[in-house]
């Protein structure tokens, strides 16, 4: 082997990893800024804590051999989260959770205020579950991740993935309930 072909091969090297990344990893970066969004409940610190997370997981990519890249992925998010708040213990409410829905000039004023308010609702409702709860409740309705990936992904076995699940949906269903707008014309 010349010392050209030495000089070469940690830079084909680095472009077959590259294209690896961007190939397995890239598609899961919304899925990393949900997680983080609704762990931290701040977009501004979600989307540092994300990209942050994406920086790992590139800097750490050769570490991962095979298996599910987008579980891989929302665990390295998780544990940048968790050294996040730790570290900064964030005061502030999440703010506008979708932007995008404002942006439908189909939709009526009314739609959009009624769209708001049940959005409002359901992130305020998911505010007060314990981040245990909200964590897995986040990773299987929101992100889609199956009882295994969440496993993997909160490092606890699957039948606690399970039961946190169940809890999460009562205490969600609770809130939910105890927020509705019948609810509080009853208590009146």
């Amino acid at each position: 082997m010349s010392g050209s072909d030495q000089g070469r091969g940690p830079d084909v090297l680095e472009v077959q990893d590259r294209a690896r990344f961007e190939q397995l990893v890239l598609p899961h970066l919304d899925a990393a800024f949900n997680l983080a969004r609704w762990l931290l409940r701040n977009r501004a610190d979600s989307e540092d804590v994300a990209q942050e997370a994406m920086l790992r997981a590139c800097r750490f990519f050769r570490g991962f051999h095979g298996g599910d890249a987008r579980a891989w992925l929302l665990q390295i998010v998780r544990n940048t989260c968790y050294t996040w708040l730790e570290k900064n213990r964030p005061v502030e409410l999440m703010s506008e959770f979708d932007e995008e829905l404002h942006q439908q000039p189909s939709v009526s004023p009314e739609t959009l205020a009624i769209a708001g308010d049940n959005r409002e609702r359901l992130t305020r409702a998911l505010e007060t579950l314990p981040p245990r709860f909200r964590e897995v409740l986040v990773l299987r309705e929101f992100e889609g991740c199956s009882y295994k990936e969440i496993a993997s992904i909160t490092a606890i076995p699957i039948g606690t993935v399970m039961s946190a699940l169940a809890r999460a949906r009562q205490r969600l269903q609770r809130a939910l309930t105890h927020s509705s707008p019948q609810e509080a014309t009853r208590e009146l």
